[in-house]
């Protein structure tokens, strides 16, 4: 069954707006992830941007600095995974409204 265009040209514009809003509000939240047992915790923004990472001055070890390296990747990318958890949620529920305007596969 067809729709209004103009109907859907509305529908698509408050999707755009929507969407702009909860990109906006990804930017203004965070996530955070810690590894090494809390050695290291990385801070990372919805918009997927690290804007944190405190390291617990007992790891610095000048001999395990392998280690604390290791560490330090282990929780930008836990922290980057719930960062991109968070953001595929509020996008999908915006965009889960496209199937509701019978817009196939997106």
């Amino acid at each position: 069954m067809a729709q209004n265009p103009q109907k859907m040209m509305r529908q698509m514009q408050k999707l755009q707006e929507d969407m702009r809003r909860v990109q906006e509000q990804l930017a203004e939240e965070t996530v955070s992830a810690s590894a090494g047992g809390g050695a290291v915790t990385v801070t990372v923004s919805g918009s997927l941007e690290v804007t944190a990472v405190k390291i617990d001055p007992a790891a610095i070890d000048p001999e395990g600095l392998d280690l604390l390296e290791d560490t330090v990747v282990a929780a930008v990318n836990e922290a980057m995974r719930k960062a991109q958890e968070l953001a595929n949620q509020r996008l999908g529920a915006v965009a889960g409204a496209l199937g509701s305007m019978g817009i196939p596969g997106l």
